[in-house]
């Protein structure tokens, strides 16, 4: 930043050029240690923003660098297309995946340690499991060089879900109900906290997505809503979820802290303690 300094017009010179002189060595003098003073000031602003920012960098393989628009390099802005789908467009896969095993084996409805996390993985992100509102610590290996889809508070309304068509058939499925309905539930949510080997994830309202049309997804035998297998349609998903950067090979923890609205559900936490691996 720079202090204007005022010139002085109209003075006689002779007697005044000396008075004149020590005003201007002063102003200089004075605008020198101001400006000193504010660009330290700067620095260690820049270097406490950076500190954060550089510790969650450290973890990842291929850190997205931190901008206005998304405060978390290693984390992808909500409006970004990472592995060619869009946010809203990973929510519908990641709910697909999530209902493709069968309770008892399911890595989203019952995984109480871990065993079940490789279930159905395949291409280049891995879905992590979330929780159904219990807390969880789950352990597990991932293949290194995979992106991670996190869901923080993930919602799906429809014909799977009690909302309409099979599940509850007194009532017939309107997808735009169905938004209404599962937008409520999602930006109800009273507390968010997610931290990445302890460094706090910014802004995590930031990162709200929505499935941009409902899908259809398709249940195994023994599925955890207890209806015949199929493929049923429609379905929605909203919430809050996080895509992550590739992490460095080694030992990670990634935690989730959610407190929903009374109303939607329970205080829960899930710990994931990630080993990543060679490819």
């Amino acid at each position: 930043m720079k202090k204007r300094l005022k010139t002085r017009f109209g003075v006689q010179l002779g007697a005044l050029c000396g008075e004149i002189r020590a005003d201007k060595n002063q102003n200089t003098t004075d605008a020198v240690r101001w400006n000193r003073k504010m660009k330290n000031r700067m620095i260690n602003l820049t270097k406490a923003t950076l500190l954060s920012a550089t510790l969650v960098a450290a973890a990842m393989t291929s850190p997205i660098p931190a901008s206005a628009g998304n405060p978390n390099p290693g984390i992808f802005p909500v409006n970004a297309a990472p592995g060619g789908k869009s946010y809203g467009q990973w929510t519908a896969a990641w709910w697909q995946w999530a209902v493709s095993a069968p309770a008892g084996q399911n890595p989203w409805f019952d995984d109480t340690t871990g065993q079940f996390a490789a279930a159905g993985q395949s291409g280049q992100v891995w879905f992590l499991g979330a929780s159904l509102g219990g807390s969880v610590e789950r352990s597990f290996t991932i293949p290194q060089g995979k992106m991670l889809f996190l869901p923080v508070t993930p919602w799906i309304f429809g014909s799977v879900a009690g909302d309409c068509g099979a599940s509850n058939p007194s009532v017939t499925c309107d997808v735009p109900t169905l938004r209404d309905s599962a937008a409520v539930a999602a930006t109800s949510v009273q507390t968010m906290e997610v931290s990445i080997d302890e460094v706090p994830v910014q802004d995590i309202r930031r990162y709200r997505a929505i499935s941009p049309d409902s899908f259809s997804v398709t249940l195994p035998q023994g599925d955890v809503f207890g209806l015949p297998a199929g493929t049923y349609t429609p379905q929605v998903a909203d919430g809050y979820w996080l895509m992550l950067a590739p992490l460095a090979a080694g030992t990670h923890t990634i935690t989730v802290h959610v407190i929903p609205n009374p109303s939607f559900g329970g205080e829960f936490r899930v710990i994931y303690h990630l080993t990543v691996g060679t490819p």
